[in-house]
């Protein structure tokens, strides 16, 4: 079966079953025609293939005549900054996310050090055909330069965020479990942790790129590093995917803080310093509205994906952005999920919050949110939707990306996949019992 998905989050599949060499040839090809001339950055999330694909990416800019910036095994973050501070033509970071060991992707940004709009994406997908005429000859090719320092560089700039007091967190000397799965996490989150003064208790820390656990870091993956936070006494434990852009944290006590609460403590950490306007997608929870609320600042939902995240920060110029997923956007840094700014934001948070990060949890509002997917068959997505929307016509519903309705209870959204036969369908409520009993009731209706 062939694997390859191609869509503005990049170019995805299962090396050898989707993601042949000629696609990565191909892709990348058609990716420095849209770039043009210039400078390219690449970086790579450490996975066993990480080598090959990206030796093949080098090897196809090099020969459209692209220079090429290596920053080696890096966060995906890492690459966006980097495009920015180097004034490159774009970057290239070489990972699948939180997909398992056999997959791999190519996430293409544009000059801006940003995901490729939909415009942006159609128009590099149109060079795919003529790429090929368009090699350069053997005096022309790009020169290539290894630049490690890349990292340091994004590093320093988190270190130097505003409202972040080195000298105040340090003389917290947290004690903190982390976890990178064996990802690129282990060549940055130690190093940011240990400039801010933080004891860490390591696991899957490795530099060896074999994840030794599904990468996905949801609670039913986790139940190692859980029960090591409890054990070893910390006082909180970090959890970071392969490209480290999603933050997920663990409280004192070995139980998830919830990634829907990485953003919300987030944004109150940032409005408590500066009000503004905060953009979030439709599938993120409420509580980051009634955050907002309280500091008399606006919430803005986009369709779920970070580009989509981006493009409306910045039209309504907030300070602060995320997905529930645990993916944090602070634009002082990168316009893009970062979890070492996460990180950041996080210790300074719990250092003028001054009790523990349950107790933090705790003064969050609480909500739960429960996640479902339907099969639909060969039926059409659209229709199902169209009759649901009509159905609660009077809650005035969303159908930015799919059907958002709000309830004064509650809100449920429903998603359809672009790349099977489902519709997904998530449900929040103020309780655990009133969502999965809302949850079911939407199912029926599918």
């Amino acid at each position: 079966m062939d694997t390859l998905m191609v869509s503005i989050s990049g170019i995805r599949g299962i090396i050898g079953q989707g993601l042949y060499p000629s696609t990565i040839v191909e892709y990348a090809s058609a990716y420095a025609d849209f770039c043009g001339r210039g400078k390219i950055v690449v970086g790579s999330d450490g996975r066993i293939s990480g080598n090959m694909v990206k030796n093949l990416v080098i090897g196809t800019l090099l020969a459209k005549g692209n220079d090429v910036i290596d920053l080696g095994i890096c966060p995906t973050p890492t690459v966006l900054f980097n495009v920015k501070n180097l004034k490159a033509a774009g970057g290239i970071q070489i990972s699948a996310s939180h997909n398992p060991n056999e997959w791999n992707a190519l996430k293409l940004l544009n000059k801006k050090g940003e995901f490729m709009s939909p415009e942006e994406h159609k128009k590099m997908i149109s060079l795919k055909k003529e790429t090929h005429k368009h090699y350069a000859k053997w005096n022309g090719l790009g020169s290539l330069t290894n630049y490690e320092k890349g990292l340091y560089d994004h590093i320093d700039a988190v270190l130097s965020m505003p409202y972040i007091d080195l000298k105040k967190i340090r003389r917290r000397k947290f004690k903190v479990a982390l976890d990178c799965v064996n990802g690129a996490g282990a060549y940055s989150m130690p190093y940011l942790l240990k400039k801010f003064g933080c004891e860490i208790i390591e696991i899957n820390c490795e530099k060896n790129g074999i994840f030794p656990r599904l990468p996905e870091p949801v609670p039913e993956n986790l139940t190692k590093t859980m029960k090591l936070v409890k054990k070893s006494k910390a006082d909180f434990g970090i959890v970071v995917d392969p490209d480290v852009d999603r933050l997920v944290l663990i409280t004192e006590d070995g139980k998830p803080l919830g990634e829907e609460n990485t953003i919300t403590q987030a944004v109150k950490f940032i409005l408590s310093k500066r009000k503004g306007n905060v953009v979030v997608n439709l599938s993120t929870t409420r509580a980051v509205d009634d955050v907002a609320k309280d500091f008399k600042s606006k919430v803005y939902r986009s369709p779920v994906g970070e580009a989509n995240v981006v493009k409306k920060m910045k039209q309504v110029k907030a300070v602060i952005g995320g997905e529930g997923s645990g993916g944090v956007i602070l634009p002082t840094v990168n316009f893009g999920r970062d979890a070492l700014v996460g990180t950041a934001l996080l210790l300074q948070h719990l250092t003028e919050f001054g009790g523990t990060l349950g107790d933090l949890k705790n003064e969050l509002p609480r909500y739960f949110i429960v996640k479902r997917k339907i099969e639909i068959g060969r039926r059409d997505p659209d229709k199902i939707l169209n009759r649901l929307a009509k159905k609660y016509s009077k809650y005035k519903p969303n159908n930015e990306d799919g059907l958002r309705i709000d309830f004064e209870d509650h809100w449920v959204h429903f998603r359809k996949s672009n790349t099977e036969p489902i519709i997904r369908c998530i449900v929040e409520a103020d309780s655990q019992k009133k969502a999965n009993e809302l949850i079911e009731k939407y199912m029926k209706e599918l």
